[in-house]
């Protein structure tokens, strides 16, 4: 596994973890974090658009 490969699958973990925040229904522990709620919002499409670019990477990563 080289570095590129680790650094994807750190990635796919943060969008994917992004993800359950968003759409599932992790919101309520999101707010109890203030520093999270002020500086990080929490949107759907911000969430989708990180999540696209997530897997263009690894697609790239793959046909590379």
């Amino acid at each position: 596994m080289t570095i590129l490969q680790l650094i994807f699958w750190l990635l796919l973990v943060d969008s994917l973890g992004a993800a359950y925040f968003t759409w599932v229904g992790g919101k309520e522990k999101y707010n109890s974090i203030r520093f999270l709620k002020r500086y990080l919002p929490l949107t759907s499409g911000w969430t989708l658009w990180y999540m696209i670019l997530v897997l263009f990477i690894g697609y790239t990563l793959y046909f590379s």
